[in-house]
């Protein structure tokens, strides 16, 4: 390890963007389907991984869902949670806001309960062993109704007091935010936070839409407001935190290459951005990998790497106790490695 993976390691920071299914590694997904005699159109671990060679979204999803079906209990989503925060822990995460998407499990006939126990089992976990906090994000599949979206919302209600909020992800061309209006002011109604993938793969125009039609508090993604100046400078002056995924826009050939990735060009317009992992083991690499490929790829230096996971910390719906203190042990540690 060198001295800036080193500095990188300790940064105290927060993950935004994570989707807990993404996280299945294929040594779990073997150990579950094992455990609950799932058969997987897998021979070994080594085939797993051939298979994520995709190249766009769509393709990614496929892979996803299908490997989603090994998670049928409330044991095998705490051991999902698990293995993720140990993964986060040791890249430096403080806290983590993750997705998780109820719809995948209760179309296969799992109850949300057993989903959102079995999260919170695993979240629990991490703050004992590891002082990690962390928040569930709810998300609606886009690919889906806004009807399916609402009975979504109303089978969570028993669980959301353990909910922070709401989010919107899946197959994003064709599927733009404004669908999904009426159930997103619902979720607000509730007191929820609220999120939305937009400007990934879709338009500029979607992401114009998560801001005016939705009123979200958080952009996930965002590469593509790059494109309107206007939208640029607005997102800037509202100081609207962007949750950007490097690794996982190389990978789905949204960006061409880590080298000309625009995460330095985000912070250089004034944008609040944040490198979060998406979905690590689908992507080829954890929040970590993806801190150390941006810096490497962008030639990033200790500021501007400090000022992303302070982005990260102001970006979570953590208290502004919580934020400040976070602030102080990073301010901390960046001048102890100065």
């Amino acid at each position: 390890m060198n001295d800036l993976d080193a500095f990188i390691a300790g940064l105290p920071k927060a993950e935004l963007h994570l989707h807990i299914e993404g996280s299945l590694e294929p040594e779990l997904m073997f150990a579950l389907a094992q455990r609950n005699d799932v058969s997987i159109p897998y021979a070994s671990v080594d085939d797993v991984r051939a298979a994520y060679d995709f190249s766009n979204l769509q393709d990614f999803l496929d892979i996803y869902y299908a490997g989603a079906d090994v998670l049928r209990t409330r044991a095998d989503f705490r051991d999902l949670a698990i293995a993720y925060f140990d993964r986060a822990a040791a890249d430096g995460v403080v806290h983590a806001e993750i997705f998780f998407d109820p719809q995948t499990h209760t179309d296969r006939g799992i109850a949300i309960g057993e989903v959102i126990e079995g999260l919170c089992d695993g979240m629990a976990d991490a703050e004992g062993r590891h002082g990690l906090t962390s928040k569930l994000i709810l998300c609606f599949l886009r690919h889906l109704s806004e009807e399916a979206a609402f009975a979504t919302l109303e089978a969570a209600e028993p669980w959301l007091d353990r909910i922070v909020g709401v989010g919107l992800d899946s197959s994003e061309v064709g599927h733009p935010p404004s669908k999904f209006a009426r159930v997103f002011a619902a979720a607000a109604a509730r007191g929820l936070k609220l999120v939305a993938h937009a400007g990934e793969e879709g338009p500029p125009e979607y992401v114009a839409e998560a801001l005016d039609l939705l009123h979200i508090d958080r952009l996930d993604h965002g590469n593509r407001s790059l494109e309107d100046p206007v939208l640029t400078a607005r997102l800037a002056r509202q100081g609207i935190t962007l949750t950007v995924c490097p690794l996982s826009n190389v990978k789905l050939c949204n960006v061409a290459s880590i080298d000309v990735h625009p995460i330095d060009r985000m912070l250089e317009l004034g944008l609040r951005a944040t490198i979060n992992s998406d979905d690590p083991a689908y992507f080829g690499g954890y929040v970590g990998e993806n801190f150390r490929a941006a810096a490497r790829g962008r030639n990033l230096d200790r500021r501007q790497l400090a000022t992303l996971a302070r982005n990260s910390l102001l970006g979570s719906f953590l208290d502004d106790a919580q934020v400040a203190a976070h602030l102080a042990s990073l301010d901390a540690y960046v001048e102890a490695q100065a």
